[in-house]
């Protein structure tokens, strides 16, 4: 009996046994979570009451660009050069003192006078930032002014976590952040007045109610309903992810109040995910975001004021060191159209060559809250000139060769929809406006650009990119808004023989 009683204690003694181990190891389990937790984002009593929500997307690979070329930053570049304007430029690194938890640094370029910066371990605090929700539909918010749709930065919108205990403090001087970021000619920089609220956090005050694991790009954007200025806010987010070294894709984070608008199409197609700052639930912990450069600061936008001598050309014709020829604007094009998993289409050799003649028109329609719908006219008989470019057309045609005019109702159209008459047009026609922005996504070495130019709006921007970008560039310059038909259906078709001498038709 003994024995018996000596047997079962032993094997209850070895139950309990085997229980503590087990408790002991989801505690071990638990603890090393919440550690981890605190590791990654300095809150020893983060958070209070709920856990945070950790925010993961799917990340889109970088596609196969023919014309891309390394980001590599190299310290010898030439600031008066090709490379220096549309390439990586930014050569110029100021780490902001050591922080411990966190770290910023910003990468400047000498030659456009802005930069691009990236914080490890930051937080935004969204009812620090003053403005609208942003995405609405346009319909909802007709009438509501600019100014509140353009954030506000209080202290603390944005801060950086260091280990220190105790007070907070900006994170940059007055010197140092007008010369990383100066002002310029722009009345509103809201990425200086962005940076100069960024405070330091101790790490024992974080809390965190959503955390974000994956790279993410900070964009601020002004004229978001204008094609031309989209662009170049697009080119900042692009080259701001490449120049950061960013294997994948990266999310993006609208830090304005802007509603819906048809461009929202082109965000998606690039990048991997897209959010408004004041949708999320804040503080929002990142674990690396990234600060993109005003549109206003691209040579994009900057080349319309200062002479920018660069020829387009693809990645293989580039000779090495040439100051004077860039394939960045094609790689750019080449990663947007991609993005929308368009393809060039080929034609039996047995099928007659088709010449298409895409006519970029300004129709009616609501841009954005404070529009009337009704765009400004430069081209005041346009439909006089699409119906002697028809009739012309129609005559042109043959046996070997097809021609046919796309009447150009662009903003009626998806931005697939309008890429792919981009791609399969010959000969892009069009009065001065934002429509022809669309040169950056042509097919370089088989389309020409023919603008119809109204004396009362002169503006360099097309023939710039149409170089930039190494497009074939023809210009009317008419005696007052109404263009002369015969003589625009005449250089139609002097282009149209010119590209058909270099087979540029397919």
């Amino acid at each position: 009996m003994g024995r018996l009683k000596r047997k079962w204690l032993c094997r209850g003694i070895k139950r309990t046994c085997v229980k503590t181990v087990v408790v002991l190891l989801v505690m071990l389990n638990v603890l090393q979570l919440l550690v981890y937790l605190m590791h990654s984002w300095g809150g020893e009593n983060a958070p209070s009451k709920f856990p945070p929500i950790v925010i993961q997307v799917s990340e889109k690979p970088w596609p196969h660009l023919p014309s891309f070329t390394s980001w590599a930053p190299e310290s010898t570049v030439d600031p008066a050069s090709c490379e220096a304007f549309f390439g990586n430029g930014f050569t110029q690194t100021f780490r902001i003192e050591p922080l411990g938890e966190g770290s910023f640094h910003c990468f400047y370029s000498e030659t456009l006078r802005t930069s691009i910066c990236e914080g490890k371990n930051m937080v935004m605090n969204p009812e620090k930032i003053e403005m609208s929700e942003g995405g609405e539909p346009l319909e909802s918010v007709i009438g509501r002014n600019e100014e509140d749709e353009l954030p506000y930065f209080t202290s603390g919108a944005f801060q950086i976590i260091v280990r220190e205990r105790g007070g907070r403090k900006p994170l940059f001087n007055k010197t140092l952040l007008q010369y990383v970021m100066p002002q310029g000619l722009i009345q509103e920089h809201t990425m200086q007045h962005l940076f100069e609220q960024i405070h330091t956090i101790p790490l024992n005050e974080v809390t965190c109610a959503q955390i974000v694991t994956q790279p993410v790009v900070a964009v601020t954007r002004f004229e978001y309903a204008n094609l031309f200025h989209t662009v170049t806010d697009w080119y900042s987010a692009y080259i701001t992810a490449r120049i950061a070294n960013l294997k994948q894709r990266p999310q993006l984070i609208f830090v304005d109040g802007h509603c819906k608008s048809s461009m929202d199409d082109g965000w998606q197609a690039m990048f991997s995910g897209l959010n408004f700052a004041k949708h999320l639930e804040g503080p929002v912990c990142f674990n690396h975001l990234i600060f993109a450069p005003l549109g206003y600061d691209t040579p994009l936008f900057k080349g319309l004021s200062q002479s920018i001598f660069c020829q387009g050309c693809s990645a293989s014709d580039a000779e090495k060191g040439s100051r004077y020829q860039t394939p960045r604007l094609r790689e750019f094009g080449e990663m947007f159209t991609s993005a929308f998993n368009l393809s060039t289409a080929t034609h039996s050799p047995k099928e007659p060559r088709v010449a298409k003649v895409l006519f970029v028109r300004r129709e009616d329609y609501l841009a954005h809250p404070r529009h009337t719908g009704k765009p400004e006219s430069r081209l005041s008989n346009e439909e006089e000139v699409l119906e002697a470019l028809k009739t012309w057309a129609s005559q042109r045609a043959s046996d070997e060769l097809g021609v046919s005019v796309v009447n150009g109702l662009l903003a009626h159209m998806s931005m697939e929809e309008q890429l792919r008459e981009v791609q399969e047009a010959s000969i892009i026609v069009g009065a001065h406006g934002a429509g022809l922005s669309h040169v950056l996504f042509a097919r370089p070495e088989k389309t020409a650009i023919l603008e119809l130019v109204s004396p009362y709006f002169i503006r360099p921007h097309f023939q710039a990119m149409s170089q930039w970008m190494g497009v074939e560039y023809h210009t009317i310059e008419m005696g007052s808004s109404e263009a002369d038909c015969s003589q625009v259906t005449d250089r139609v078709d002097n282009i149209l023989s010119g590209l058909l001498k270099k087979n540029a038709i397919s």
